[in-house]
C-alpha cells in the first residue's frame, strides 16, 4: 500500500509531532511520502533525519488556489498513491480536492476542537466552513482523536457517518520517569533541587490561553512563592514582548522561565511536578499524555480527552477559569511523595493500555488498508 500524507506544514505542533511518530513507528507504511502545503517548519529536520521523504507545494497564501490543487493532483498520480491521508483543515481541503481529481481515496484528519472559532484566523474559519460542505462527498473517512472533537464537528455540519475516533499515541520509550532529568533541569535553571516546577508546553497563540495560565500562576505564587513555572513551546521565548508584558503585570518575572521552542521535551516533562494545559479547545492534548507517561500529575481545562486521560492523576477544571485552575494547582502541589507515586503508577498503566504509540499505529495502518480495499472494490464494481 502506497500512502501519501498531506499536511498543512511541519511546525512544532501536536498533529505534526503525531505524524512524525506514526511514520517512525509504522513498519506497515514503508516508503511513505509527506507533502506539505507550506515550506519549512521546525520539525522538517526531524522528518528528514528519520529518512522520511518530504516534499512541499510552497504554498504561501492561506486560501488554496486551483493551481496548487491541480499541481498536487498531478503529483499524487505520479507517486501512484493508493490512499491519501490529510492532516489539519487546510490540508484536508487542498489534499481532498486534489485526491478527488486524481481519483484516489482520501482520509481526512481533524486535530482541532476549538469551540470558539473567533480565536482562529479568518482564513481558517473559512476553510473549516468549506470543509463542512465538502466533507459529505470528498473523504472516505474522517479521523479525529476524541469523541469531543467528533461531536463538535458534527454540530458544524460535517458528515456524521464518516467519522472514526482514533486517539493520539504516546511514545512510552521517550516519555518516562527520569530522576536525572529532575536534577539536570533544576541545575540548568539555577534552582534548588526541591523547587516545585509547573509547566505548560504549548505554542503561543490565543486558543492556548497563556494569559489565563499566567493569571492562575500568579494566584498560586502568592500562596506558594517557592513554586517556579515554565513556558515551553514556539513563541514562548523571552523575545516575545507581548508575553513578557503579561508576566511582568502578573509579578512573575522571578518565578516564570520562558524556554521557547525546545527539542528535549521528554527531559523537561520528566522534571516537572505538575504539567498544565489551559487551552480553550483541544482535540486530544498530547502534552497531558506525555506527562502522565512520565508519572507527572496534570491540571487541565476540560477539553478534548483531558478528563479521560487524567482520571484522578490530577485535576480538570472549567475552561477559562484561572481561579479554579489556581486552586487545582495548589491541591496537586500539596500531595506528598507517596500519593504522587500511587497516581503515577495508575497513570503510566493507563497510557500503556490505551494510548501506546505502537498500538495506535496498528489501528491507523489497518484503517488505511481498509479504506484502500473498500474504495478499490467500489471502483471495481
Amino acid at each position: 500500500m502506497k500512502c501519501v500524507f498531506v499536511i498543512t506544514g511541519l511546525a512544532a505542533g501536536g498533529a505534526e509531532n503525531l505524524l512524525l511518530q506514526i511514520l517512525t513507528h509504522a513498519d506497515s507504511l514503508p516508503g511513505s511520502t509527506v507533502i506539505t502545503l507550506s515550506p519549512g517548519g521546525e520539525l522538517l529536520p526531524q522528518f528528514q533525519a528519520a529518512g522520511i521523504s518530504v516534499e512541499t507545494l510552497g504554498m504561501h497564501s492561506r486560501i488554496p488556489s486551483p493551481l496548487v490543487i491541480w499541481r498536487l493532483a498531478r503529483r499524487l498520480r505520479a507517486l501512484q498513491a493508493d490512499v491519501v491521508s490529510t492532516w489539519m483543515y487546510h490540508a484536508n481541503l487542498v489534499g481532498g480536492l486534489a485526491a478527488r481529481i486524481a481519483g484516489i481515496p482520501v482520509v481526512w484528519g481533524i486535530h482541532n476542537s476549538s469551540a470558539n472559532l473567533q480565536l482562529l484566523r479568518r482564513s481558517t474559519r473559512w476553510v473549516i466552513c468549506a470543509g463542512a460542505w465538502f466533507s459529505h462527498w470528498i473523504p472516505a473517512l474522517i479521523i479525529t482523536p476524541s469523541e469531543h472533537a467528533r461531536k463538535l464537528h458534527v454540530a458544524r455540519h460535517y458528515a456524521e457517518s464518516k467519522f472514526q475516533v482514533i486517539p493520539n499515541g504516546i511514545d512510552l520509550d521517550k516519555f518516562k520517569a527520569d530522576p536525572e532529568a529532575r536534577e539536570s533541569v533544576r541545575r540548568e535553571l539555577g534552582l534548588q533541587m526541591d523547587t516545585p516546577l509547573v509547566a505548560m508546553v504549548a505554542r503561543y497563540c490565543p486558543p492556548k490561553d497563556h494569559a489565563g495560565f499566567i493569571q492562575a500562576a500568579s494566584l498560586v505564587a502568592k500562596l506558594r512563592p517557592d513554586v517556579h513555572f515554565l513556558l515551553i513551546g514556539m513563541g514562548t521565548a523571552v523575545d516575545n514582548i507581548e508575553l513578557q508584558a503579561l508576566i511582568r503585570q502578573a509579578g512573575l518575572l522571578q518565578n516564570m522561565h520562558c524556554l521557547g521552542l525546545r527539542t528535549d521535551i521528554p527531559r523537561l516533562t520528566a522534571a516537572l511536578d505538575v504539567s498544565c494545559l489551559a487551552s480553550f479547545g483541544e482535540a486530544f492534548g498530547n502534552v497531558l499524555g506525555e506527562a502522565l507517561a512520565c508519572g507527572v500529575p496534570c491540571v487541565s481545562s476540560d477539553v478534548g480527552v483531558a478528563a479521560e486521560m487524567i482520571a484522578g492523576a490530577g485535576k480538570v477544571v472549567p475552561v477559562g477559569n484561572p481561579q479554579a485552575f489556581a486552586q487545582a494547582l495548589l491541591d496537586v502541589l500539596q500531595l506528598d511523595v507517596a500519593q504522587r507515586r500511587v497516581l503515577a503508577a495508575g497513570a503510566v498503566l493507563r497510557m500503556l493500555q490505551d494510548f501506546e504509540i505502537g498500538n495506535i499505529v496498528k489501528v491507523y495502518s489497518k484503517m488505511l488498508r481498509n479504506v484502500t480495499k473498500r474504495c478499490s472494490g467500489d471502483l471495481a464494481g
